[in-house]
């Protein structure tokens, strides 16, 4: 299924979204800042909205309340730059919003395994 192209890809959006993702595909980023920016919507309008954006060659993502508490809540602070060069663990998954299911992006609740260092310990 990796080599068919979700529909939404072609708009090329400015941030990353459920549809940039392979079935399955989860991201390990490291979050480089987090900041307010003036984000426009389907319809033209402009919202303010927190975006992060990662130290890895990916688009930011707005980040919607559910993910920001989330944050919050792995990294034991409320403070966006206490979140700079920490690692959240990115997946698609099915959402109730607007009346209807959709796909959105979530924050895996835990600091995700650092698996180049796991490596290295188990060959240890």
């Amino acid at each position: 299924m990796a080599n068919k192209t979700h529909y939404k890809k072609l708009f090329n959006p400015d941030y990353l979204g459920a549809y940039s993702l392979d079935p399955g595909q989860e991201l390990i980023l490291t979050i480089k800042t987090v900041v307010s920016e003036k984000v426009k919507n389907a319809d033209g309008r402009e919202d303010d909205c927190m975006v992060a954006k990662f130290t890895e060659n990916v688009k930011p993502m707005i980040l919607n309340k559910t993910n920001a508490k989330t944050i919050a809540a792995v990294f034991q602070s409320p403070y966006i730059e206490d979140w700079a060069g920490k690692q959240i663990q990115v997946y698609a998954d099915k959402v109730k919003a607007f009346g209807s299911v959709v796909e959105a992006l979530r924050v895996r609740p835990f600091y995700p395994k650092n698996t180049k260092l796991e490596k290295l310990r188990t060959e240890i």
